[in-house]
């Protein structure tokens, strides 16, 4: 039941995909819907990251001894000092690894 269950969500994800990647068919999105969907990506990211970095222990900590909280500033900081998404994910990875090794 469970691999039926994965295949099947296999088949569903690969239908979605295919049908507004492939270019033959007349499947076209409008200018508001495209418009809409550039907001899937942030949303999802900040509902996978807010809670790893602002519950780290089940709980609300906003302090500066919370080295996920101080990871993601340093990374926000970083790419708008930079502008370079592989460079500023490396250094806040160092930052967020020193961090959590000198305030554990």
């Amino acid at each position: 039941m469970i691999w039926l269950l994965i295949v099947a969500m296999g088949v569903v994800v690969f239908i979605n995909r295919y049908a507004f990647l492939e270019p033959r068919l007349p499947l076209r999105l409008s200018a508001n819907a495209r418009q809409f969907l550039g907001f899937a990506v942030p949303g999802m990211l900040t509902a996978i990251c807010g809670p790893i970095i602002f519950l780290p222990e089940r709980e609300l900590d906003l302090s500066l001894l919370n080295p996920y909280l101080l990871g993601a500033l340093a990374a926000v900081v970083l790419m708008l000092w930079t502008r370079r998404v592989l460079l500023s994910m490396l250094l806040s990875l160092a930052i967020f690894f020193l961090l959590r090794s000198l305030l554990a």
